[in-house]
Parts: structure tokens; sequence; C-alpha cells
């Protein structure tokens, strides 16, 4: 990585493929169509025709089956975005395959290396990048999307051994061109980073929602930020959570273990000794940690034969990609990495 001066005025435009083909216009769906609409050609799908139906009146070109939509997106060469739940994706993916077999081809969910298996089983010829916006609501559906959604927002891009940079320069084009930092990752480093910054606290507001439910009315009356704060990810859908949840189950059950461990220590020590220092002041400077997370990045530019480990290496250290740009000698990042002195 070399050290890189930063551009004197303006923004470096995006990579962007040729189109782009949304299928599942929820709230991740839905708000990729309006974030990427003005930038690129977007067309989608949705098998709820109440979805479908609301997406065209808000002036959205949304088409009425899915096997007109492949057609189309293998027409134009368009990147395929899986933004339905995870659980649907076997069925897309053969059809994906039956009719844009070597299509380009995304998706946005929470869990990475169990949607690559599936894709290496059921759709191989396609040209796929794993990718997840960290960016999301407790409501869900067409209406809840917005533009600014993931303005802001960390996206994970996918590497593996043999991916294509190209193939994920159009992700992470797309990333960017919507206002996130996109940052690289395997899926299986994905997978367990997740499970603790995201899916484990699904789970710990659920079960805040229910010890605060058992306290009765005069509990719930009284709770205020503290409460809210922790348990709104409760109020997302429950098939929704149970989907990413279960999907990345061994991770998961990694992070349950150690949350577990440290409310089993701090139980015993209160119940014994009377004192919480331990889980107070270790949580305490664990915050400070994660406010303090951008602070030392400088920036890099990071290019050459082996751009996946230096684009690998860049997301494994915290940093993220800010610009992308292809000439003659190929694909050049400017990244944001953690300043080495």
């Amino acid at each position: 990585m070399q050290q890189a001066v930063p551009p004197s005025s303006g923004s470096t435009p995006a990579l962007l493929p040729p189109a782009l083909c949304v299928l599942g216009l929820g709230l991740i769906g839905g708000s990729l169509v309006r974030a990427a609409g003005p930038r690129l050609p977007v067309f989608g799908w949705s098998p709820s025709e109440p979805t479908r139906s609301a997406a065209k009146a808000d002036g959205h070109d949304v088409l009425d089956t899915l096997e007109t939509a492949l057609t189309r997106a293998d027409d134009r060469d368009a990147l395929i975005v899986l933004a339905s739940p995870v659980t649907t994706f076997r069925g897309l993916l053969r059809t994906i395959d039956a009719v844009a077999p070597a299509a380009r081809l995304t998706d946005v969910a929470s869990v990475k290396a169990a949607v690559q298996e599936e894709v290496t089983e059921l759709a191989p010829r396609t040209r796929y990048i794993g990718s997840h916006p960290m960016a999301g609501t407790a409501a869900s559906g067409w209406a809840a999307g917005s533009p600014e959604l993931f303005a802001g927002a960390a996206w994970v891009t996918c590497l593996t051994d043999d991916a294509s940079v190209d193939d994920w320069a159009d992700v992470a084009g797309l990333a960017l061109a919507v206002g996130s930092r996109v940052v690289p990752a395997e899926p299986h480093a994905h997978d367990l980073a997740v499970a603790r910054i995201s899916h484990l606290p699904h789970l710990m507001a659920l079960a805040l929602a229910q010890v605060g439910e058992h306290g009765g009315s005069l509990a719930l009356s009284l709770a205020a930020s503290s409460f809210a704060d922790a348990t709104r990810v409760a109020g997302t859908r429950p098939e929704l959570i149970r989907a990413m949840c279960e999907t990345n189950r061994d991770a998961l059950i990694d992070a349950m273990d150690d949350v577990l461990g440290i409310l089993g220590v701090a139980r015993g020590s209160l119940a014994s000794t009377g004192s919480l220092f331990k889980i107070a002041e270790a949580g305490y400077l664990a915050r400070g940690l994660f406010e303090q997370r951008a602070n030392g990045l400088q920036l890099v530019t990071v290019q050459g034969a082996d751009l996946i480990d230096q684009l690998l290496a860049v997301g494994a250290a915290g940093g993220h990609v800010s610009a992308l740009a292809r000439g003659a000698a190929g694909l050049t990042a400017e990244a944001w990495y953690p300043d080495e002195d």
C-alpha cells in the first residue's frame, strides 16, 4: 500500500455496472432502488403484487414476473441484487441459473458464507460477489424504504481467492455511489463479525423486551431511552430475525457463549461481593474503543497484482475503501487504513 494524496476537490465518480436489477423491494431493496435510480438504470421485481403496485405508483420500473426481470437483466448485463429474505434464495438462484446463468450477481443478506455455498451449488456460472450493507431499521416493506438509508453506512463486499476484482468493483462502486463506505472482507470473517455486532444484539433486544414486559405495567410505564434504545430492533419482524440468526448459527452460538459468560461472572460477583466493577469498567472501555474506531486512519492507494490481499487487509484492520478508478494499470482503490506509525 502507498500513501495517497486526497483529491483536491469534489469526489471521485464511482464505477458502476451498466444497470441494476433488484429482486425484492422491502426495506433494503426498496431503498436501493430509490438511492441508485438517479445514478444508473434500475428496475426490479417483488413476489408481492401489492408491493409491485406501490413501487410502480411511486414511479419506479417494476416488472410483473421474475423471468421477465431476469431476461432484461441478462440483455442489459445488469447487476442482479438478491434483496429478499435469505430463505428465498434457493428458488431465486435456480431461476437465475435457468434464465441468466452468467449474470453479474450480488445479495444484501446478513450472512455470507452460506449464501456463497448456495450460489456455488445452484448458480455456479454467475459472476457472484456477496455484499451486506450495514444499514436498516426495525420497519420493513416498500413504504419503509429511503434513498438515504445507506448514506455513511459500512457496506461489506466479499472477496475470495478466486474472485474477479472487476466484478467486485461493480458491487463496490454501487455501494460508493449510494453513499456507503466499502469494507472488503472474506465471507467467513464477515459472518463471525456480524454475529457479535448485529445478530447477538437482536437476540439481546428480544430478551430485554421480554424481561421488561415481565416487570408488569409499572416497569413498562417507567421505561425510557435506555430500554427503548436497547430493544429497538426487537420490533423487527420475527421471521426476518430468525432467518438471519439461524443461518449464522455457529458464529452466533460462540458470541452467545461469550455474553453468557460475562453475565455469569457479573451475577456471581454481585451475589457474592455486591460489586459490578469488572463488567462496568470493561464495558466502559470497550464502548470507548467503539466510539474511537475511526480515529488514526490515513488515506492509502491500493493497487497491483495482489490487490485482493491488500483489499482484505484494509477491511480486516478496520479500514474502508472510499474511491475506485480503472486505468491502464488496472483497478486502483483509495482506502482509509489505520496509521501504522
